[in-house]
C-alpha cells in the first residue's frame, strides 16, 4: 500500500469505483495547502459525513495545524474517544446500553465487540494504534461549553473587546466589527435589529465606536450606564433626545441590565475569556483543536455566540502576517441558518468576510451541512473543494449542482453537469465525490476508518467526564496562585495611627482605592508605598528594536527605609487607579521620618534611573536556522508559534523542490518500467508459439516414424531435424523472458530505492524545521542610561 504518512497530506480514503461497488488501492491524500481556499462538506444523515469531516480534523492535529470547531450537536468531541490501546473497557463508558439492550447482550460484550470491530476496521485501512497515540500527543484536544460548566467554560460577556488597531484602521473591517457586535447583543436580547433602521442598534454601534476608536474595552456595566447617559449628543445631525428619548434608553437599558442578572446567564461570565490566540495554542505553544460546544444554547444564545466568535477570528486573522501555507482551521458543523441565501442574520457579514480574505492569511474554512438548499451557494463559490456525499432530495442535487457549477466558473474550469449529477445519484454509505479546483478532475472515494470511536452526540454529563481532569488541574492551580498571593500580602506588625501623616505640600500622595467601604467597626488600615514611573528606551539596529516601555515599580514601605527600595519593589503591569482622597475611618502607619523630606524623593528618582539602568533588560529570542529574531514582548511559546509558521512554509516550499527534482526521476523509472512489462509480454508470447509450433514439429516427426513407409526417409529425418531447431528456439526465448523478467524487478527496485529515498528527504526536512526543537538563542538589549526618563516618585497609600 502507498504510504499515506506524507507531510502535509491528509489520509482521507481511498478511491472508489462505482460500477464495481468498491474501494480500490489508490488512496486519497488531501494536500493540506488546498483547504486555504476553504471545503463544504454536504450529506445527509447516516451519509458518513460525521466521519468524514472528523476523519480531516484528525490528521490537521496529527500535521500540527491547530483549529476552532463549532459544534452545535455534540459530534465533535468524539475527537476525545481515543483509546491507543484498544481496550474493551476503555470503550464500555462510552457505549450505548440501549444499543446493547437492542443485540440482546450485556454492556460488556458490546464494548469487546466494539474495541474488536474497531481494531479490524483501523487495520483494514493500514493504521496502526500507534496512530492514535500519535494523534493524542500531535495536538491538544479540549471542549469549551461557553455559557454552561459542562466543560471548560468560555466568558464572552464581561466586555466588548476592542478589536485590534489593524482592524481599527481598516473602514470596512472596523464597521463590519461594530456591526456584528450590535447584532449579537440585540438578538440575545430578543431584538431584531436592521443595522440601518433600527435606532437600537445605531445607539449601541456609535458608543461602542467611540470607545474602539480609543483602544478602549467596553465592559458591559459601562454599557448600561452609556444607554442611559450615552457618551455624544447628536446622532448624525439630529439631537440624542429626538433620536432617542432619555425614557426609551432607560427601557432599553433595563432590559439589557435583565438579561445579564438573570440567573442562568451567570455562566456566561466565568471562565476563560474568549481570545483566539489561546483556542488555537496553548500557552507553551502546542497546537491545541478547540471544541466549542454549543448544543446547550438556545438559538438566540448560539447567534449571538457564532456572531461573536467569528467577528473576533476575522480581527485575529488581520494581525496575522500573509502566507501561502495552511496556518490554522475554522470548522463548522452543521452551518444550516448561519449562512442563508436571502437573510442576513449576524453571522453572515463575518462568515462571507472570511470566505473571501481568509485564504491571505492561511487560515481555511470548512463548512458542513445536511441542507444545502438553505446556503447561500453563490458565497460558497468561494470553497475550492466540495466533498459530497449521498443526497436527500433533489432539490439538495440541484443547489449542490449549482454551488459546484459556480465554484468550476470561479476557478476557470470547465463543468459537466451530467455527469455530476450521474455520479451523484449513484453515491452510497461513506462515499463521497471529491471536487477539488487544485486537481485537473474531480474523484470519488471511501472515508478511512476514523482514529476516534464515533459514538454520536456526547451529552453534557458525558462532556463533563471528560472535561473533569483538565478542570481539576486549573482548579488546583488557581487555588495554589491564590494561597501563595494571600501569604506574600500578610500584612506585618507595625506602627499605626488613626491621624493621617501631615507632609509638606511638596510630596504628592495618593491614595488605591478600597476593595470595601470604610464602617466605624472595620476602619480602614493604609499603608505606604511609593510608586516610580520611567519610560525606558531599548535600541538595537541589528535585531531591529526601537523599543520604548513604560515600568511601574510598587515599593512597599515598613517602619524604617530600606537600603535599596526598588531592588525589592514589585513590577506592575499598569499603574493602579488613584483617588485624591482617602476614605474614612481609616488608621494610618507610620512612616519613616526620610519620607517626610521633599529632597529625599528626588534621591529616589536618582535611585531609580540607576536601578533601572542595571536591572532592565530586553530579552529576545532569536532562531538562527530561520533567521528570525522574536518581537519585544513576544513569549518564547509565542515566537515559536510564529516560528511554526515559517517553518511551515520553508517546509512546504523545500518538499516542493523535491517534488520536482525527483518528479522526473520518478516519471522516468515508471515509463522504464513500462516498457519492460511490456517486453516481458511480448517475450512470453514469443515462447508460447515457439512452444506450440515445436509440438506440432514433434507430432508430426512421430506421426511420420510411426505410419510412414519408411522409417528413417528424408522427410522424417527433415522433420525430426526441426524439432530440434525448435526446441532450441524455446530454450532461448526462455532465457529472454528470465532476462526481461530481471529488467523489470531490477527498474522496480529502483523505483523502491527512489520513492525511498524522496521519503527519507522529506523526513529528514519535517525533522530540521521542527518549531518546538529549534533552538533559540537569547539576545538580551540594555537601555543607555540618558535613555531612561523617570517621572517624579510619588507616596501612594494603599488600604487593607
Amino acid at each position: 500500500m502507498q504510504d499515506f504518512e506524507q507531510l502535509g497530506a491528509f489520509y482521507l480514503g481511498r478511491k472508489y469505483d462505482l460500477n464495481q461497488a468498491k474501494p480500490t488501492d489508490d488512496l486519497i491524500l488531501y494536500d493540506a495547502k488546498d483547504l486555504t481556499t476553504h471545503a463544504v462538506c454536504v450529506g445527509m444523515t447516516g451519509s458518513g459525513k460525521t466521519g468524514l469531516c472528523l476523519a480531516l480534523l484528525e490528521e490537521a492535529a496529527i500535521d500540527g495545524i491547530p483549529a476552532i470547531v463549532i459544534d452545535p450537536k455534540g459530534d465533535i468531541g468524539n475527537l476525545l474517544l481515543t483509546f491507543p490501546q484498544l481496550q474493551p473497557e476503555d470503550f464500555q463508558p462510552w457505549i450505548d446500553p440501549g444499543e446493547a439492550m437492542r443485540q440482546g447482550i450485556d454492556p460488556p460484550t458490546l464494548a469487546a465487540k466494539t474495541a474488536e470491530r474497531w481494531k479490524n476496521g483501523l487495520a483494514e485501512w493500514g493504521q496502526q494504534p500507534e496512530r492514535i497515540a500519535r494523534l493524542r500527543e500531535s495536538a491538544d484536544i479540549v471542549i469549551y461549553t461557553p455559557g454552561s460548566s459542562a466543560g471548560l467554560p468560555l466568558t464572552v460577556l464581561r466586555s466588548f473587546k476592542a478589536p485590534p488597531a489593524a482592524v481599527r484602521d481598516n473602514g470596512e473591517a472596523f464597521r463590519d466589527s461594530l456591526q456584528s457586535a450590535a447584532s449579537g447583543l440585540l438578538g440575545l436580547m430578543g431584538i431584531d435589529a436592521d443595522p440601518v433602521r433600527s435606532r437600537e442598534h445605531i445607539l449601541i454601534s456609535n458608543i461602542l465606536a467611540q470607545a474602539w476608536q480609543d483602544g478602549r474595552d467596553v465592559e458591559l456595566g459601562e454599557l448600561i450606564h452609556s444607554i442611559q447617559s450615552p457618551p455624544l449628543q447628536k446622532i448624525g445631525v439630529i439631537d440624542l433626545e429626538s433620536f432617542f428619548p432619555a425614557k426609551d434608553r432607560f427601557a432599553l437599558a433595563l432590559q439589557l441590565n435583565n438579561l445579564l442578572a438573570s440567573p442562568g446567564f451567570a455562566a456566561w461570565l466565568e471562565g476563560e475569556p474568549l481570545d483566539i490566540q489561546r483556542l488555537l495554542y496553548t500557552p507553551t505553544g502546542k497546537p491545541r483543536i478547540s471544541i466549542l460546544s454549543i448544543a446547550h444554547l438556545s438559538d438566540a444564545e448560539r447567534m449571538f455566540f457564532v456572531t461573536l466568535l467569528l467577528s473576533e477570528t476575522v480581527a485575529w486573522m488581520r494581525t496575522q502576517s500573509g502566507t501561502t501555507s495552511l496556518r490554522a482551521l475554522l470548522y463548522m458543523d452543521e452551518v444550516f441558518g448561519y449562512l442563508p441565501p436571502s437573510a442576513n442574520p449576524p453571522s453572515k457579514l463575518p462568515m462571507l468576510t472570511l470566505l473571501k480574505q481568509a485564504r491571505a492569511f492561511g487560515l481555511g474554512l470548512v463548512l458542513a451541512t445536511q441542507n444545502p438548499v438553505d446556503l447561500d451557494y453563490k458565497a460558497l463559490s468561494n470553497a475550492g473543494t466540495w466533498l459530497l456525499g449521498r443526497l436527500q432530495t433533489e432539490r439538495d442535487k440541484l443547489r449542490v449542482l449549482d454551488g459546484l457549477e459556480g465554484a468550476s466558473s470561479t476557478a476557470g474550469r470547465s463543468f459537466d453537469r451530467a455527469r455530476m449529477e450521474q455520479v451523484l445519484s449513484g453515491l452510497g454509505n461513506r462515499v463521497f465525490l471529491m471536487n477539488n479546483v487544485h486537481e485537473d478532475e474531480p474523484v470519488v472515494f471511501q472515508t478511512r476508518w476514523a482514529l476516534s470511536y464515533l459514538r454520536g452526540p456526547l451529552t453534557r454529563e458525558q462532556i463533563s467526564q471528560l472535561m473533569a481532569p483538565r478542570k481539576a488541574a486549573i482548579s488546583a492551580l488557581s487555588t495554589a496562585s491564590t494561597a501563595a498571593a494571600a501569604m506574600s500580602s500578610a500584612p506585618a506588625a507595625t506602627p499605626t495611627s488613626s491621624d493621617r501623616p501631615v507632609l509638606p505640600p511638596e510630596i504628592s500622595q495618593a491614595f488605591v482605592p478600597a476593595r470595601r467601604a470604610a464602617t466605624a467597626d472595620h476602619p480602614l488600615r493604609y499603608r505606604p508605598a511609593l510608586i516610580g514611573q520611567a519610560k525606558v528606551h531599548f535600541v538595537q539596529s541589528a535585531s531591529n528594536v526601537d523599543e520604548w516601555r513604560t515600568v511601574t515599580l510598587l515599593a512597599p514601605i515598613d517602619e524604617r527605609m530600606p537600603a535599596d527600595v526598588w531592588s525589592a519593589a514589585d513590577t506592575l503591569d499598569e499603574p493602579p487607579e488613584m483617588e485624591t482622597e482617602p476614605q474614612t475611618p481609616a488608621s494610618y502607619q507610620t512612616i519613616p521620618g526620610e519620607l517626610a523630606r521633599p529632597k529625599q524623593y528626588k534621591d529616589l528618582e536618582r535611585d531609580l534611573k540607576d536601578h533601572l539602568y542595571r536591572a532592565q533588560k530586553l530579552t529576545l529570542w532569536k532562531s538562527r536556522e530561520l533567521k528570525q529574531t522574536s518581537r519585544p514582548g513576544e513569549s518564547e511559546a509565542d515566537f515559536r508559534i510564529r516560528l511554526s509558521q515559517t517553518a511551515r512554509e520553508q517546509r512546504d516550499a523545500q518538499v516542493e523542490k523535491l517534488r520536482q527534482k525527483y518528479a522526473p526521476k520518478i516519471a522516468s523509472l515508471e515509463e522504464r518500467l513500462r516498457k519492460a512489462e511490456q517486453r516481458v509480454d511480448k517475450e512470453r508470447s514469443q515462447a508460447n508459439q515457439q512452444t506450440m509450433s515445436a509440438a506440432l514439429s514433434i507430432g508430426a516427426s512421430i506421426m511420420g516414424a510411426l505410419f510412414g513407409r519408411k522409417l528413417m526417409s528424408a522427410t522424417n529425418f527433415n522433420r525430426a531435424a526441426g524439432s530440434m531447431r525448435a526446441a532450441s528456439r524455446i530454450s532461448r526465448e526462455r532465457q529472454d523472458i528470465a532476462q526481461a523478467t530481471e529488467t523489470v524487478e531490477a527498474v522496480k527496485q529502483q523505483l523502491e530505492e527512489l520513492e525511498a529515498q524522496f521519503k527519507a528527504e522529506t523526513e529528514q526536512v519535517h525533522a530540521s524545521l521542527q518549531p518546538d526543537t529549534l533552538p533559540l538563542e537569547t539576545v538580551e538589549i540594555q537601555p543607555r542610561k540618558a535613555d531612561i526618563a523617570v517621572e517624579p516618585v510619588r507616596l501612594i497609600w494603599q488600604a487593607e
